[in-house]
């Protein structure tokens, strides 16, 4: 099998299983993840700063899609754990409130590109995560159920 194609394909596999993980028994964010949540979305604070500090873990929620540098990336968090599949490497982890929402991964083939990363604006639309090594990623919420669009096609064989 051609390199390239073994790589998409990969990263087709864990795509499909970060939208499955949230396509099944997604709560709304109510029930154990929510300590110390408040009920219903976070808002923006008062004084008008970032939003992204203001979110709370629970707001994040969801399947997430989008493409940075021409790739697919995919980020999938259901009751505080996550899972991140993005330039055929697959992470998985935790959400932490530190003050503000950060994402905890690790990456299975020891890749550090995005294993800390703090939410820097949470629309529930919209994420946009800024990673400790220097990337950014704008990653839009994908239904329940639905495959996520506007990705990258599979190279050709």
């Amino acid at each position: 099998m051609h390199p390239l194609v073994r790589t998409g394909a990969v990263a087709v596999a864990g795509l499909a299983a970060a939208v499955a993980l949230t396509g099944c028994g997604h709560d709304s964010g109510k029930g154990d993840s929510d300590k110390g949540a408040a009920d219903g979305p976070a808002s923006a604070p008062a004084d008008g700063s970032d939003s992204g500090s203001a979110e709370d873990a629970a707001a994040l929620d969801g399947t997430w899609t989008g493409v940075t540098n021409g790739k697919a990336v995919a980020l999938s968090v259901t009751a505080g754990k996550a899972a991140l599949v993005a330039d055929a490497h697959v992470c998985s982890g935790e959400v932490k409130d530190m003050g503000k929402v950060m994402l905890a991964l690790k990456c299975t083939d020891g890749d550090t590109a995005r294993t800390m990363g703090a939410v820097a604006s949470n629309d529930g639309k919209t994420i946009v995560v800024q990673w400790d090594a220097g990337g950014k990623d704008t990653l839009a919420k994908t239904e329940p159920g639905a495959l996520p669009t506007g990705l990258p096609d599979l190279p050709a064989p």
